[in-house]
């Protein structure tokens, strides 16, 4: 792991992508706070970030904290660089670090094929039969209800039949857990902001940029 305390070329990195505009605290749910004018200048911002950073660069913010990952995630789900998808996929397992995995979902939900759907799948195989761990099992089982909408798929289905790994999750809990029925939904609005965000983005000159 990359320190930006300690690494000149990851803290460069982190001005330039991170901590412009507080990215990295408005990405996920602190998008809806943003007044019209503040949207905008946000989605084009973010846009022309993802636009600029190389595959390089977004492999040594992948290598930071929670910080660099999740801007990095979000960074990869507009520019739609499905290239990442088993990197996401292994940070997401090993959840390695707090605030992160919801980034990964975006990146993995965004992509919208079956090999995510089996990255999720594979990440509830383990995590819901670790109660004792509250990681980010309500988000990702919502975000693979969000992919079987999306695919016409019942990939959820083995985890939220009755008795089985979902409940099972619940029942070992000492608190409440949030619903994935409302994490899907989550989703589904964040990938809807990806969605504009992608509009703005530039194809062309992000060409450019890797040639």
């Amino acid at each position: 792991m990359r320190h930006v305390t300690s690494d000149p070329e990851l803290q460069e990195l982190v001005r330039r992508f991170v901590r412009p505009d507080r990215r990295y605290l408005r990405l996920g749910g602190g998008l809806h706070r943003l007044s019209a004018v503040e949207r905008s200048t946000f989605v084009r911002d973010l846009a022309r970030a993802a636009c600029e950073i190389t595959p390089t660069e977004l492999g040594i913010l992948f290598e930071g904290g929670w910080r660099e990952r999740k801007t990095a995630a979000w960074l990869v789900a507009v520019a739609h660089r499905t290239e990442f998808r088993d990197l996401i996929g292994r940070l997401l397992l090993a959840s390695g670090g707090p605030y992160a995995g919801a980034a990964y979902c975006v990146a993995l939900a965004r992509f919208g094929t079956a090999a995510d759907a089996e990255l999720l799948s594979a990440y509830l195989d383990h995590y819901l039969s670790r109660p004792d761990l509250d990681y980010d099992q309500p988000i990702v089982l919502g975000t693979l209800l969000y992919l079987d909408e999306v695919l016409g798929s019942e990939s959820a289905s083995r985890f939220l039949a009755p008795g089985g790994p979902w409940d099972r999750w619940l029942e070992a809990r000492v608190v409440a857990a949030l619903d994935p029925h409302d994490c899907r939904q989550a989703v589904q609005q964040l990938c809807a902001f990806v969605d504009e965000t992608a509009e703005a983005f530039d194809p062309p000159n992000h060409e450019r940029q890797q040639s």
